[in-house]
């Protein structure tokens, strides 16, 4: 345990401790030092949100929005999606409830009447669907993109800055497209996720989470690969 008096030196063995006859010491009118250059902007670094110092409690950094999964969101630093930040989705195939695991995060923002773009689903949204999962399609936009402009698509509609959530997929993504797509999220607050085959995990990332959805015998299972900001092993969840 630290305790108060460990974070003061020792007084040497030829000094006198401070009694109440200890003459004043002499009051200095020379104005202090201001910071050099270089500390103050080192110090303006360590302010930034996404910057972590050891000892310091990331959980409460984080801008998240709830998941609406309460298991996923006790394993994600800041309790849900992160903002600013991209979320990729690894899938072990199409119709396992990978849509169904961003939808209520979706709903929230459409009710919000925040914008949210699906750019390049494989299959055509079933609108019925959509409303009763409680998202508001006057907030909903899909954009047809071919596999080329899909992720440069994705990169113009995080920076617009307009949009609550940008969704996209891309099967084939490599690196370099999904570090511009990290950058591209971590100048707006919006979320980004983007959907890939599950075959991908392999395959280095510069997400800030990564999560592998397969098929349970029952239910929808979800693996932590990657979390910014967690530590330790994450359990396999069920929703």
């Amino acid at each position: 345990m630290l305790l108060l008096s460990d974070s003061f030196d020792a007084l040497p063995s030829d000094t006198s401790p401070f009694t109440a006859s200890a003459a004043p010491a002499p009051v200095s009118l020379r104005p202090k030092p201001r910071p050099r250059r270089d500390e103050a902007a080192l110090a303006d670094v360590l302010r930034h949100p996404q910057v972590w110092r050891r000892g310091t409690a990331l959980q409460n950094r984080v801008d998240a929005l709830p998941t609406g999964c309460a298991e996923l969101d006790t394993e994600l630093p800041g309790g849900g999606w992160p903002r600013g930040a991209l979320s990729e989705i690894l899938v072990e195939h199409d119709g396992i409830g990978e849509f169904g695991l961003v939808a209520p995060v979706l709903a929230t923002l459409t009710r919000a009447r925040q914008r949210v773009v699906l750019i390049a689903p494989p299959y055509i949204p079933y609108a019925p669907a959509l409303a009763a999962a409680g998202i508001d399609l006057a907030h909903l936009v899909r954009i047809d993109a071919q596999a080329a402009d899909a992720y440069w698509t994705a990169e113009q509609c995080l920076r617009a800055g307009c949009c609550g959530a940008v969704l996209n997929w891309l099967p084939n993504a490599d690196y370099r497209q999904l570090r511009r797509l990290q950058l591209a999220a971590e100048s707006s607050a919006a979320l980004a996720f983007v959907f890939r085959p599950a075959g991908a995990a392999a395959q280095p990332s510069p997400a800030a989470l990564r999560l592998r959805v397969s098929a349970g015998a029952d239910a929808t299972e979800i693996e932590i690969l990657k979390c910014r900001g967690r530590f330790g092993e994450a359990p396999r969840l069920r929703a």
